[in-house]
């Protein structure tokens, strides 16, 4: 096993992708998300040995060497070294932490946040246009619904928060020369839970290759590669938060997404229009 690090490069995009992004993603998981300080001291030790026994039966079953021992020592500490902890959290464990913090919600799927999720983008009301660059490249795309409840009641002023890639596969916040808000925004439901975004439709794109986590894509022989999508938070008084991604049909990699997030439930139906694509889905909460 060998996880070499990445040559140098002079692309501000490839720099942009892998250590200013792992930096990125890094600072905005430290001032906005709290750790569970409350965690017994019982659940933490139960945990931690059973994760620590898991990495030792590999070990044995696997007879593995000093050599790649030291390997994943070398490539453990480049993860922390590029900031890249959140991308290999978020693309290849996050998945499986959302599957059971779901496992008894009704309604409307989720599935993993993602690295590159930043609160409090702008307000847009309940017709929205997200932020946009002059020339913004991509397919124009109405994606419109309601929010209701699982008794099918609207929930009026629910609040849809959606951030995407654009048409390059980069996000603003996260890639050099991309406005502090693009493709970014706060959308609040009418009366009847309904919303209306218009938007540019996403490009499937590459998670970063050129640092710690490309590093193991790269020895491990996997693909980097992850479907289009829209991400999503949807909230409302007296019901749970869902946080999901929406595919595209056709997508080459809805089947073998990097991050084992695409679910059946979670691709949409979309239909031509004239200059672009019209799509409907109504998110389903349930109660608190």
């Amino acid at each position: 096993m060998s996880i070499d690090h990445a040559p140098s490069t002079d692309s501000a995009t490839e720099v942009a992708t892998a250590a200013a992004s792992g930096a990125n993603a890094t600072e905005r998981f430290t001032s906005d998300k709290q750790a569970a300080a409350n965690t017994p001291p019982e659940r933490v030790s139960a945990l931690a040995r059973q994760v620590i026994s898991a990495v030792h039966d590999t070990i044995r079953e696997h007879k593995v060497t000093y050599d790649e021992y030291n390997a994943l020592k070398a490539w453990l500490i480049n993860v922390g070294q590029t900031g890249e902890w959140p991308l290999f959290l978020d693309v290849w464990v996050e998945h499986v932490v959302e599957e059971v913090a779901g496992e008894t919600r009704e309604g409307s799927k989720g599935t993993i946040e993602g690295p590159y999720y930043v609160p409090n983008a702008p307000e847009l009301g309940s017709a929205a246009i997200l932020p946009t660059r002059d020339g913004e490249q991509g397919t124009p795309l109405l994606f419109q619904g309601q929010v209701t409840s699982v008794d099918g009641s609207p929930l009026p002023h629910a609040v849809i928060e959606i951030w995407h890639a654009d048409s390059d596969g980069f996000y603003s916040q996260f890639a050099p020369g991309i406005p502090e808000w693009n493709l970014r925004g706060t959308v609040t439901a009418d009366d009847q839970g309904q919303f209306w975004i218009h938007t540019m439709k996403p490009a499937p794109y590459q998670i970063p290759t050129d640092g710690a986590c490309g590093n193991l894509i790269s020895a491990a022989g996997w693909h980097p590669w992850r479907p289009a999508h829209l991400h999503l938070k949807v909230a409302a008084a007296g019901h749970q938060q869902i946080t999901t991604q929406l595919y595209f049909p056709g997508d080459a990699h809805n089947d073998d997404d990097v991050a084992n997030a695409v679910k059946p439930e979670l691709i949409l139906d979309p239909r031509e229009v004239d200059g672009g694509q019209e799509v409907t889905y109504n998110f389903v909460l349930d109660k608190a």
